[in-house]
């Protein structure tokens, strides 16, 4: 470790911001990482000297600090036989123009390596995330297809082995059409070198921004890098205005944000005695929502605001405050909040113009700052509030009353209060939702630690534009805390939506490629839309995770043989099988003798006359018989509602979803059951179809507009699966 920090700190005082090849290959060495022999001469008088120890043939690169692309200035010379070749080939060089420009420090002689696959290894440092390492296959499929995938260190061996499953030549690796196989243990173990725990990039972490090694060679004889570049950090680069940390309160995580959850005193600062501002109107849903806590306005002048005493300051309410709303201009708040004199232990701000624009960072600080003086932690600034059913806590309007499971996260308010509406109409009930805004005190890492924790919360969502901190964020899904599934809805995944993110909660949103490695390192899935979020969560809050037995195998069952067949199609692109049943599958369900026109071979087209035998009752039969005969992981019913209008004077539907509740008694545990309700859209098919909504969800039966959504749905139940499975071993 000292060798390779003073080669780093030898290049710093020489004031260059990479290293040499020679320097870089060292570095390698010193973590495992084998190179090829070499020795560096100023010039051609120390040529003959030089290759008294290395054998031919040779490599010539130039050696420059000048010069990051030795290739693109002419720097490099292959495949020379003797000494001669490489006096001529150093001569050459020095002519290039680009060369002949540059600070010239030598020339790098080489013992040419045999022929091999080429690799490419490198590294990157996420300003969020830390370091981050890629693989991929050299040449073309790196340069053109970006055949490559990325990992946050440090990675595990199990990483390593899946990121080169990842690639898409990986065949390549094992020899196609004649070639050698080569040794994919021995890239591993460069990778391992370089990313894992004790490796390269985790030992000089602050120190190192860019690495490649390209190409790593590797044959059946094992692996080794040809070409070295170090590119390093800015010494200033980590350095951020400090705000102190907050101080330990000693508490558990649960009796910590317990008076968040279930406030027994909230204020409320920015309520009008001659307006409606927000604060009125928070106020006024808290009592509708039936609040039984204390309230207590804060006013400089008014005795009483919304029919409550008032108070002039947050240090003169009778009670200690669990939970301030704030919502008055920015440049006032800092103020308040440094003279709570340990009074409040939350305060959430919706006031905007802090960090989300250029002229308020330095408020933002300042906020904190003051929040730490006043003994408070901040939720915000520039968010919309939190929803708390069990505390009798909200701020959008008629929320649902019911104590839910699921816990959600949001850096947009806006977002949160759709989730939250949304959601009510699909089935999903909320543990608690919490908007944050710019994040400028509390993370969403330290509300995410909470939900970890409660049991009351068995699902977490999270709607993210960027983190401060996504080393913690990454070190907490990987943590024995992380014992349920955590779904991420992104904003700001494309250079557009990153820049709309940085103007709306003052957050980059960082490296696309860090977030997709943080969900292939832990047990975390994103999704792309506000409905996919939705009826993801709704899934899990319905069903139970089988790490040991991942869901694959899914029987489609209803009517609309069409329907089927895309379906089909789509599950199966997604990873989950639709497949023929056996033939005692087959045997059991031809015996009913069903109307023509069925079909028992999954998916299982029963028309509307089938479906309306024994008044639908048929359709518990059937799903019996499938559960006896064969282990399917999900079963998912659909129903296109339009076809039951004008087709007798009895409506099976009603008992249709009552044979879902009964295979779920009789059946517990056995298959994910999911209900698709089809519409043509109409307001009379939406008024019946939110009934039988209703009906299921009573029962714990989710339930989607189309296949696909179910589908979806199900692919992220099915990964998580494996992936706590894959914990778990």
């Amino acid at each position: 470790m000292n060798d390779s920090l003073n080669i780093i700190i030898a290049a710093r005082k020489a004031e260059r911001s990479s290293l040499t090849e020679a320097e870089g290959k060292r570095l390698l060495e010193g973590f495992g990482v084998r190179t090829p022999r070499s020795v560096q001469v100023k010039g051609v008088e120390g040529v003959a000297s030089g290759l008294r120890d290395i054998k031919g043939p040779y490599v010539v690169k130039v050696v420059s600090p000048d010069i990051l692309h030795k290739s693109d200035a002419g720097g490099v010379a292959l495949n020379l036989r003797d000494a001669g070749n490489v006096v001529d080939a150093i001569q050459t060089m020095a002519e290039q123009p680009l060369i002949r420009e540059a600070n010239v420090e030598g020339y790098l002689i080489e013992e040419m390596l045999p022929p091999g696959q080429e690799i490419v290894v490198g590294a990157v440092r996420d300003p969020y995330f830390g370091p981050m390492v890629m693989v991929g296959l050299g040449g073309i499929f790196v340069e053109v297809l970006k055949d490559v995938t990325f990992r946050i260190c440090p990675i595990s061996e199990q990483d390593a082995w899946q990121m080169l499953a990842e690639l898409r030549g990986a065949a390549i690796l094992d020899g196609v059409r004649g070639g050698e196989a080569v040794d994919k243990r021995a890239i591993v173990d460069v990778i391992m070198r370089l990313a894992g725990p004790d490796g390269l990039l985790m030992e000089l972490n602050e120190e190192l921004l860019e690495v490649d090694i390209n190409p790593l060679i590797v044959s059946s004889a094992g692996a080794i890098a040809a070409d070295a570049r170090f590119i390093l950090s800015s010494p200033d680069a980590s350095q951020s205005v400090a705000v102190p940390d907050a101080p330990d309160d000693g508490l558990s995580i649960i009796d910590r944000y317990t008076p968040l959850f279930q406030p027994k005193a909230i204020a409320v600062v920015g309520a009008s005695t001659t307006g409606i501002t927000m604060a009125n109107t928070f106020i006024r849903r808290m009592k509708a929502y039936g609040y039984a806590g204390k309230l207590y306005p804060i006013h400089p002048k008014a005795d009483e605001v919304e029919g409550l005493k008032a108070y002039p300051s947050l240090a003169e309410t009778p009670d200690l405050i669990d939970y301030a709303y704030i919502a008055i201009g920015a440049k006032r708040i800092p103020e308040l909040l440094a003279s709570a004199n340990g009074r409040v232990k939350f305060v959430q701000v919706l006031s905007s113009g802090f960090g989300e624009i250029e002229e308020g960072k330095a408020l933002e600080q300042e906020l904190v700052k003051s929040a730490r003086r006043g003994g408070c932690r901040v939720i915000g600034p520039n968010c919309l509030g939190m929803y708390s059913p069990r505390g009798r806590v909200t701020f959008p309007v008629n929320p649902p009353e019911e104590v839910g499971s699921v816990g959600i996260i949001s850096q947009s308010g806006g977002l949160g209060t759709d989730i939250i509406k949304r959601g009510q109409w699909r089935g999903v009930r909320f543990s608690g939702v919490v908007t944050m805004g710019n994040s400028a005190d509390l993370e969403p890492s330290d509300l995410l630690e909470y939900y970890f924790a409660d049991p009351q919360t068995k699902v977490i969502g999270l709607y993210l534009e960027g983190v401060k901190n996504g080393r913690r964020l990454f070190e907490l899904l990987n943590s024995k805390a992380a014992t349920k599934p955590v779904l991420i809805l992104k904003g700001g995944r494309s250079a557009q939506g990153n820049a709309a993110a940085a103007s709306h909660t003052g957050a980059l949103a960082g490296d696309q490629r860090a977030w997709d490695a943080l969900c292939k390192q832990t047990c975390c899935s994103m999704v792309v839309s506000v409905d996919e979020f939705i009826d993801t969560l709704l899934t899990f809050q319905n069903t139970t995770l089988r790490p040991e037995r991942p869901t694959r195998q899914v029987v489609l069952f209803g009517n609309g043989g069409g329907t089927g067949v895309l379906a089909t199609d789509y599950f199966a692109e997604l990873g989950l099988n639709i497949d023929p049943f056996g033939a005692e599958t087959r045997t059991a369900l031809e015996a009913l003798e069903l109307p023509p026109g069925t079909s028992v071979a999954n998916p299982i087209d029963a028309p509307v006359g089938t479906l309306q035998q024994e008044n639908g009752w048929i359709a518990g039969t059937i799903l019996d018989r499938v559960y006896d005969t064969s282990e399917p992981d999900a079963i998912v019913m659909h129903l296109n509602l339009a076809s039951f209008v004008g087709r007798g004077d009895k409506d099976p539907v009603d008992n249709l979803i009552k044979v879902a509740e009964h295979v779920q008694v009789t059946h517990p545990g056995r298959a994910h059951f999911l209900l698709v309700l089809r519409s043509d859209g109409s307001q009379e098919l939406d008024d019946i179809k939110r009934k039988y909504r209703e009906q299921a969800l009573a029962v714990g039966i989710p339930v989607y507009d189309e296949m696909t959504n179910a589908a979806q749905a199900l692919s992220v139940v099915r990964s998580m699966e494996v992936r706590f499975a894959a914990r778990q071993r």
